[in-house]
Formats: C-alpha cells, structure tokens, sequence
C-alpha cells in the first residue's frame, strides 16, 4: 500500500439526483456509540453523519462498546440484514489490532460481515480504515515500527476484500494525513477514543467519501 495514495477503492456510484431519505446502519465499537464524546448519543461519528443526510433518513446504531470484528459477525450483522439499510457504514480495526489479531484472520472476520451484506442488501458498503494511530497514547509503549507495519498490514486487507465487491463495498480513507490528529486534538482524555474534534474529523472523511459515491450529504 503506498503511503501517498488513496484508499478509495470499488468507488460505489449512486444516482446524483438521490435524494430522498436513507436507512443508514453502522456497525462498530465504541467509537459508533460515542466512547469519549461529551455527548455519545449525539457527538458518535454515526450520529454526526446522520445529521448531514436527507430529512427524513434514519440510522439504526448497532455498535457495540469493545466489539471485535469476529464479534461483530455474529452480534450485529443479523441486524444489519433485517434493516434492509440503504447505506452501511463499518469501522472495525482497532480492537483487533490492539489484541493481536493478525490481518488474515481480521480480514477473513470482516469478510464475514461484508460478504452477506453485499449479496443480501442493496447497500452501498463504506468501509472505514485504520488511522495512523502511533501517537495515541493508549499505543506509546508498542514498537512504533512495527505498530506502523500491522496498520498497513490491516489497511492492506481492507482494500483488497473491498476490491472483490466492485461497486458496492468503497474504503473510507482514515489514515492519510492522520498521524498529527492522533494527538490531543483528535483523542479524549482516556487517550484511546476519539474526542468530539475526532468525531467530526471521521464523520467528516465518511461524508467526503460518500459524497464522492452520489450519495446526497452535506
């Protein structure tokens, strides 16, 4: 994965004209309910995004605090389906790769997600990716090297299980320019999660993405 490049990949095109209401779902952790905002029911990235979507749209939260990708198959995907979402977002990553778990398996747990989302939804499919989180505190004492490496790594996966959804699944770009957000600006006083400048930072590149797909966003 080059560094300078983009991570758009499998660019989901929608009408240009949409705009009547949508059913957004997010699946995720804590990040999606709001860990570390001063208001998590409204300052979550998901809710910021909502906020930016047609009147009318909808978003059916269905993150959960500490969720792991494996986790999330089996926990949150079964909702996803039934909502018949019209969007999905999904930011999972960072738990993973903070316990370890090697970007094959990741990747094969996010396929699992993705996968039936792509064959059973009409969803379009934004895929967030890993920021460049070496200068968040909860990560100081990991080798900065290799801590770089497993994002990549991670990125890497991401990009290439969005590649085989052409059309449906797009990566939302988090780590390009990110490393100087990582920082007090864009991390709480838990020096893990987001703060409220973080959120609206990540809200911010899923709207920019989505835009670019057709999707009718401020």
């Amino acid at each position: 994965m080059a560094l300078s490049g983009t991570f758009i990949v499998s660019l989901v095109m929608l009408p240009r004209d949409r705009s009547e209401p949508y059913r957004l779902v997010a699946i995720g952790a804590s990040d999606a309910v709001g860990v570390g905002s001063s208001d998590p029911a409204r300052r979550s990235w998901p809710a910021l995004l909502l906020t930016r979507l047609p009147a009318g749209s909808v978003l059916v939260n269905l993150g959960v605090d500490g969720s792991r990708t494996e986790q999330a198959r089996g926990e949150q995907l079964p909702g996803a389906l039934a909502a018949e979402p019209s969007l999905v977002t999904i930011w999972l990553a960072v738990n993973d790769l903070a316990d370890g778990t090697d970007p094959l398996s990741y990747q094969r747990s996010l396929a699992g997600i993705v996968e039936p989302l792509a064959t059973r939804t009409r969803a379009a499919i934004f895929i967030g990716n890993v920021p460049d989180i070496r200068a968040v505190p909860a990560f100081a004492e990991r080798d900065q090297t290799s801590l770089l490496a497993l994002v990549i790594a991670y990125n890497d996966a991401i990009v290439e299980l969005a590649s085989r959804h052409a059309g449906r699944a797009t990566v939302v770009d988090l780590f390009t320019g990110s490393a100087p957000l990582m920082t007090t600006a864009g991390v709480s006083a838990d020096g893990f999660h987001p703060s409220d400048r973080g959120y609206e930072l990540i809200a911010e590149r899923f709207a920019r993405t989505m835009r670019v797909a057709g999707v009718a966003i401020r």
